[in-house]
């Protein structure tokens, strides 16, 4: 029997022969695609702290940009929701972009949580707004792009992959209007865009010239895809990979957010990622995301320290 997955993959990998020869998954000709000087001497990619990481500390995002400016990120991806709240504390949104200029780091990408997805028609024009919003608190702050993970899709299966396609479509029209680019999020234990093939078909038949894709190791993991497929992705549809590692045990379909490790204390292929990465020509940020409860009960300094030197460690022994 052919599943929705497997037909997807199938339709992914045609779609995206074609679209490597035409221009689209690979680079939109009016987004150039970031420039490897833009790495620092020496690095084959740039860094960045997802602020999961250090979530259980509740810093705050004034705090959370002085860390990882201190530590050495070169990026900071906050969740919109920090947003909100340094909003609702009395916080401006232009003094953040400033404190976030002036401290070097750069926001590659905002973690929203919008319903665009969703079959419900009233409640995807309420996450059409709230995609709206989360897009302009993002582009206040100098964000370039949003995250568009399937959340309202992820605990059922969700619509059809073309309908979603659409759906996409709408949001990275959204985007365009806003400034902002949302990225096609996979998550690996959601009954929809759980696998590589999907969210690459989803991706290509946007038919969009902005069309992204997100991906996390552990989800791509969790979801069961395999490592070696990334193979046939553009590494400039790629803005960010959400970077992490993952234990043995407990088995792939038990496992959850919170059992993540620091990159290289684990089992993940990180020398065979990382290697893909290069061969197809990834530019974009390896952004540690973890959920580590243990972690939360470190100090952040630590935690963002580990987190910075052991993603370089691992990347030094994939690449030499």
């Amino acid at each position: 029997m052919i599943t929705q997955a497997t037909a997807a993959l199938a339709a992914a990998a045609a779609a995206t022969a074609t679209a490597t020869a035409a221009a689209p998954l690979a680079r939109a000709a009016d987004e150039p695609a970031p420039r490897p000087s833009e790495t620092a001497p020496g690095e084959p990619f740039k860094y960045c702290l997802n602020t999961s990481t250090i979530s259980g500390q509740n810093l705050g995002i004034v705090a959370e940009v002085e860390l990882a400016a201190k530590v050495g990120f070169q990026a900071i991806e906050p969740w919109v929701r920090e947003l909100e709240a340094y909003q609702k504390s009395g916080g401006s949104m232009p003094d953040l972009r400033k404190r976030i200029e002036d401290s070097g780091l750069k926001i590659p990408d905002v973690i929203g949580f919008a319903h665009w997805i969703v079959d419900d028609e009233q409640e995807r024009a309420k996450g059409m707004e709230q995609a709206k919003r989360d897009m302009d608190l993002a582009v206040q702050i100098g964000a370039t792009h949003i995250a568009a993970p399937p959340i309202g899709a992820n605990d059922k299966p969700g619509p059809a992959l073309p309908i979603i396609a659409e759906r996409y479509r709408a949001l990275l029209d959204l985007g365009d209007q806003m400034g902002i680019v949302p990225m096609l999020e996979l998550w690996g234990a959601s009954k929809t865009l759980s696998q590589l093939g999907e969210v690459a078909y989803v991706a290509i038949q946007a038919k969009h010239p902005k069309a992204c894709i997100l991906l996390d190791i552990y989800h791509v993991y969790r979801g069961g895809s395999d490592f070696d497929s990334m193979n046939l992705l553009s590494g400039h549809r790629l803005p960010v990979l959400h970077t992490n590692d993952y234990p043995a045990t407990p088995p792939r379909e038990k496992i959850t957010d919170a059992y993540r490790v620091y990159p290289g204390d684990g089992v993940a292929p990180l020398d065979d990622i990382f290697r893909t990465l290069r061969t197809i020509d990834f530019r974009g940020y390896l952004s540690v995301e973890l959920f580590n409860r243990g972690y939360w009960k470190e100090s952040p300094l630590k935690v963002a320290k580990a987190s910075l030197a052991k993603t370089k460690a691992a990347v030094q022994r994939a690449l030499g």
